[in-house]
């Protein structure tokens, strides 16, 4: 398998695009980032880009499978407008790109609870994003719906550090199974297994019992 990583600095990404390069079945992965990986491997292409000017570089956005692993806060970006920029236009692009190059698999990190009409403007531009990523009909669309994930970041976020800290507990209670945190390293691992074994149904939305599944798969 040729893997394109769109996100490869971030917690999910980082996880993925290791466990990629690892892997005996991935031949190459090209990841795209803004900045450097600190980082180097065989099997790794990585082209830095200026992510408003993705389409200079439509060649690189090929392969077998597309990870949509792309994300910020509104903290980060300074403004709703430019999270959505982050969150929904480049990974929408990048997923576009993909498909005019024939990649038949496109896997994204999204939310639970994402709709195009809810009131929450993250759970929003997730919603807009899954929808405009089935209209592009590729062959195969995997959607994962992870809970809080954990995992070290450059940036400090007070209210997530908290959730670590408390959910594992309180989340032991019944009915709240479904909201536990997960690590990012889980998460890539299930990413990979539904890539090399793909769903037989051309959309599926992966919950969070069900990304501990995949997982559990691959060990």
């Amino acid at each position: 398998m040729r893997a394109c990583v769109i996100g490869a600095t971030g917690v999910v990404g980082s996880a993925l695009t290791a466990q990629l390069l690892g892997h005996p079945a991935v031949s190459g992965v090209a990841a795209v980032t803004r900045r450097p990986l600190d980082v180097t491997h065989p099997k790794l292409n990585n082209t830095v880009i200026d992510f408003d000017a993705m389409e200079t570089v439509a060649q690189v956005f090929d392969g077998d499978a597309l990870f949509l692993c792309l994300g910020t806060t509104r903290k980060l970006a300074g403004s709703i407008p430019a999270q959505r920029r982050v969150d929904l236009d480049y990974p929408l692009q990048a997923a576009t790109l993909a498909r005019n190059n024939s990649v038949d698999h496109c896997l994204l990190v999204s939310s639970p609870g994402a709709k195009a009409d809810s009131l929450s403007p993250y759970l929003k531009m997730k919603g807009e994003l899954e929808d405009r990523l089935q209209s592009l009909n590729f062959p195969r669309l995997s959607l994962f719906a992870p809970s809080l994930i954990l995992g070290q970041r450059p940036d400090t976020r007070h209210a997530e550090q908290l959730g670590a800290r408390l959910l594992p507990t309180l989340c032991r209670l019944p009915g709240l199974q479904r909201y536990r945190p997960i690590s990012g390293d889980i998460i890539a691992t299930a990413m990979i297994n539904r890539a090399l074994h793909p769903p037989a149904s051309p959309v599926e939305r992966i919950t969070l019992d069900h990304i501990f599944a995949a997982a559990r798969e691959m060990t």
